[in-house]
């Protein structure tokens, strides 16, 4: 299913943070319509600091969506702001339709233990608890019973790959298994929405890999809905839907892994992507196009399949490919020139002086 016929699971709307002395102050507009860049600016000459600039976006259910910047660009502040871990100084926050900057204190407490799940790069285990309680503990705080928090603990554990570790200590653990650990501490209490604020940062790169290609497998069985924050961009194309590129707290483009190395929004965007390899990047449904009558070639491909593994069939000798729908869709067309186009294009970019 495509995002453009999933329900919108979360809805970020002008939100602004803003640290200094009096940042309601400039959030009045009563009688005239706030201009973000000129406020900003603003904002930098009175020693205000907008660490996020009117971020503005909707979230899919079930879309992994990627904030990615530099540091300082203000992605792990605007995530924090989304779960009110940090209040926003402006905007609307929507998870479902609800506003969430209006919900009390007690209805925020409720959302976090059953709606939200969080993983952070400090992995945050009780160094005194075994694996087991580390991961019942959400469940514990819910006042679920003993032998139901146990059970599903177990189950959260065998999901990630843990089996046999329930009753080690985190000193016991790898980096890698202690962010497993993590993981399947907030799932245990089925979040609909998951914040992952640079989760894998801190591992070294082989293990990193790893926990992606976990991370991906946990989500083509679950399906969350996820806000992912990283400055790493070969992370944020090979996990992202959709992603957002930051820089001085403002998003600069929202789109595809494709759209955003295809037709970068400016020079900065450009710079940032330059050195991601188009054919890895790019996907075959990326490029395919409706078939408007033409006969369906015999090949087909699926639509996630990147243009680098198809480049040993073009030089058999194939000329295009069927890419199949899915289920809302119908079967779409790529052709071999499309592909080569992209191929010119990145050789383009690597010889260029």
């Amino acid at each position: 299913m495509s995002n453009a016929t999933r329900p919108i699971k979360l809805a970020c709307r002008n939100v602004w943070k803003v640290y200094g002395r009096r940042p309601a102050y400039y959030f009045d507009s009563r009688g005239y319509i706030i201009d973000p860049d000129a406020l900003a600016e603003r904002l930098r000459a009175e020693a205000h600091l907008p660490a996020v600039v009117d971020a503005s976006f909707e979230v899919a259910a079930g879309e992994i969506f990627v904030i990615m910047g530099l540091s300082g660009s203000g992605k792990s502040t605007l995530v924090r702001c989304l779960s009110r871990l940090v209040e926003p100084s402006a905007g609307e926050i929507l998870l479902d339709g609800r506003d969430l900057l209006k919900a009390t204190g007690k209805e925020l407490i409720e959302l976090r233990r059953h709606a939200m799940g969080m993983v952070f790069q400090n992995f945050g285990l009780l160094p005194h608890l075994s694996v087991l309680d580390n991961v019942a503990l959400p469940l514990k705080i819910q006042g679920r019973p003993l032998k139901e928090r146990e059970v599903h603990a177990r189950e959260m554990i065998a999901l990630v790959g843990l089996e046999g570790r329930e009753a080690s200590f985190p000193h016991q653990l790898s980096g890698g298994q202690q962010q497993r650990v993590g993981i399947a501490r907030s799932l245990a209490v089925g979040p609909e929405l998951w914040f992952l604020d640079e989760p894998f940062s801190a591992l070294d790169p082989l293990i990193r890999r790893q926990m992606q290609d976990e991370f991906l497998r946990l989500q083509r069985m679950l399906k969350k809905t996820i806000i992912f924050i990283t400055h790493d961009m070969a992370e944020a194309f090979r996990l992202a839907d959709r992603l957002a590129i930051m820089r001085a707290g403002k998003i600069v483009q929202i789109g595809r892994p494709a759209d955003i190395v295809l037709n970068p929004a400016d020079d900065y965007v450009a710079q940032f992507t330059e050195d991601m390899p188009l054919l890895r990047v790019i996907k075959a449904g990326d490029l395919a196009a409706a078939a408007n009558g033409a006969t369906m070639p015999d090949q087909s491909v699926a639509a996630g399949t990147s243009l680098e593994e198809l480049i040993p069939r073009l030089a058999s000798g194939v000329s295009a490919f069927t890419v199949p729908g899915d289920g809302t869709s119908p079967p779409a067309l790529l052709s071999a020139s499309s592909v080569l186009a992209v191929l010119e294009r990145e050789l383009a970019r690597r010889t260029r002086p």
